[in-house]
Order: C-alpha cells, then sequence, then structure tokens
C-alpha cells in the first residue's frame, strides 16, 4: 500500500511522546484475516466503545483500545490520519459503524478521509463514504494553540482571534 498524500507529525504533548516504546504502537491491520483475527479477540465491552486509529505512512491501518494515545498507536511516527472508529457486524461481514478524525494529538485535516478510505478497502470492511463525525483543526497564527472549529466559527477560543480557513496545524507539513 501506498503512503501518499499529506502526512501529519504529532503536535501534542511532548510527555506523550516520549512515553511511546520502541516496538510499541497499535495492531497492524493489513489484509482482511489480520482484522478478523484481531476483531475476535475483542470483548463485547471493547466492542461497545470505539477504538484508536492511526493509518500510517505505509497506509496500513493500525488498531488500538479507544483510551490510547493516538502517538502511541502510531508508535511516535507521523500519520496519514487519525482518530476513532467503531465496527458493527452486517449480515457475513465487518463494517465501519462510525468514525472520525478526532485526536488532539495529530489534528489531521478532514481530507485525511482518502487514506483511511483506501486503508479500509484494503482489509474488505464496509465503510461510509466520509467521515461520519468531522472534525475541524485549525492552529491561532496569534497564539498558537489548536482548536477546534465548532459551527463554522473560525475563531480562536482562547485570544478570540480569526483562525485561517484553511488547516494549518502543523507548521512542519
Amino acid at each position: 500500500m501506498s503512503g501518499r498524500g499529506r502526512s501529519y507529525g504529532y503536535v501534542g504533548p511532548v510527555e506523550l511522546k516520549t512515553a511511546v516504546r520502541p516496538g510499541g504502537g497499535g495492531r497492524r491491520i493489513g489484509s482482511a484475516a489480520d482484522f478478523g483475527g484481531w476483531i475476535v479477540e475483542q470483548s463485547a465491552a471493547e466492542l461497545a466503545e470505539p477504538f484508536t486509529f492511526v493509518v500510517g505512512m505505509d497506509g496500513v491501518l493500525r488498531l488500538a483500545p479507544r483510551r490510547s494515545e493516538h502517538v502511541g498507536c502510531a508508535g511516535g511516527d507521523r500519520v496519514l490520519s487519525a482518530g476513532e472508529i467503531s465496527f458493527l457486524r452486517e449480515a457475513d461481514r465487518w463494517s465501519v459503524r462510525e468514525i472520525s478524525n478526532q485526536s488532539t494529538g495529530y489534528c489531521p485535516d478532514v481530507t485525511s478521509w482518502s487514506a483511511v478510505a483506501c486503508a479500509l478497502d484494503y482489509v474488505e470492511l464496509g465503510r461510509p463514504s466520509g467521515f461520519t463525525h468531522e472534525v475541524v483543526f485549525r492552529r491561532c497564527p496569534d497564539c498558537q494553540e489548536h482548536n477546534i472549529v465548532r459551527e463554522d466559527d473560525f475563531v480562536c477560543v482562547f485570544c478570540d482571534s480569526d483562525l485561517p480557513a484553511a488547516w494549518n496545524v502543523d507548521p512542519t507539513a
């Protein structure tokens, strides 16, 4: 699989990234068989909640328990997308029930959906046509704080400055 598209570096608290250990990270789901093996290991309680996900630079989906940090799921690396995902069983196959780009550690743009769609298609999971819950992230050009834009109100919640229309969270992207 390809690692095409914008990539996102970790922009969250430094202490969370320094806590990432080599060899850690979410479960790599590179095939339908990988997903099948992973999903049967999940308890009913775990399946009732969303999971943390990232799409790595290799285009492969990685999954971890919901309360996992995205940077841990990614092994500290850059990602093509990140968020939360839940699954449901439909007839004879698994599908995505809900999915968002909710990751305050990576703050991916909603345009990262294309990388997610490719990763889900590759492992033969049914999926929606886009994020079922889109989160719009912006960095304030004045105070540099990260914001979640709600109801198209592009105003910084920290200093009341206008936020840009275009994604700008990671200055290295």
